[in-house]
């Protein structure tokens, strides 16, 4: 069965995840990392897409950006996932043997307020939570890891919403059974994050379900003590 097309989305932020087929490795060194990242950033440029925050696992990537233009998500993701994909192909010597990618990104918008804090700190802890590393800042492949290393990273857009004092304590904090499963819930589902009144709105206008939204959103006070 065809999946849904996804509707306008230009204006929105989302949170955009890809994985290799079969769960296989993408990144093996530092090399494969770089490149990547590279890649990432002149695609970014190339298509005028905001990033905000990013985390590149062995075999698979998150992403939160928003673009202007309509259709701008969609065309920024197909050609930086086929681009990375040819040049990975050729570098190995596997063209023409097999997906490098599960299939079609996955996109989930986000609102503009602490949703959107959550999920920066979703990303940005993914490395703890793979047990990769002890802190989120030790994963040099993330937004986090470079900006501790390097200051402001000057390819990265300014947040929406100020990023809160003691941010790298915070992004180490665990975040909660509750708060993990109604967020992966949403983009198993490609879901709008937010609150109900928010989803709805945004649902209706990009045409997603939010109906059997399960209960566990992050609360108010669990975002930030």
């Amino acid at each position: 069965m065809p999946r849904p097309p996804r509707g306008p989305m230009s204006g929105l932020l989302f949170h955009l995840m890809n994985r290799a087929a079969k769960r296989a490795t993408l990144f093996e060194g530092h090399g494969d990392y770089e490149a990547f990242i590279a890649l990432l950033r002149h695609a970014a440029k190339r298509l005028r897409v905001a990033i905000y925050a990013y985390c590149v696992m062995p075999n698979h990537w998150h992403l939160i950006a928003s673009a202007r233009d309509e259709g701008g998500i969609s065309r920024f993701m197909h050609w930086l996932t086929t681009t990375h994909a040819r040049r990975w192909q050729l570098f190995r010597g596997t063209d023409g043997q097999g997906a490098v990618y599960q299939g079609r990104f996955r996109a989930v918008a986000v609102a503009e307020d602490r949703h959107f804090l959550w999920v920066c700190r979703y990303v940005e802890r993914n490395a703890v939570r793979a047990s990769l590393v002890a802190r989120a800042e030790d994963w040099q492949w993330s937004s986090l890891g470079a900006r501790v290393r390097n200051g402001d990273i000057d390819w990265l857009a300014t947040w929406p919403v100020p990023q809160p004092p003691g941010w790298v304590e915070h992004v180490n904090l665990p975040q909660t059974a509750a708060e993990l499963a109604a967020f992966r819930s949403s983009v198993r589902r490609g879901e709008p994050y937010g609150d109900a009144e928010w989803s709805a709105r945004i649902a209706q206008r990009t045409g997603r379900n939010c109906s059997r939204r399960p209960r566990g959103r992050p609360k108010r006070t669990v975002l930030f003590k």
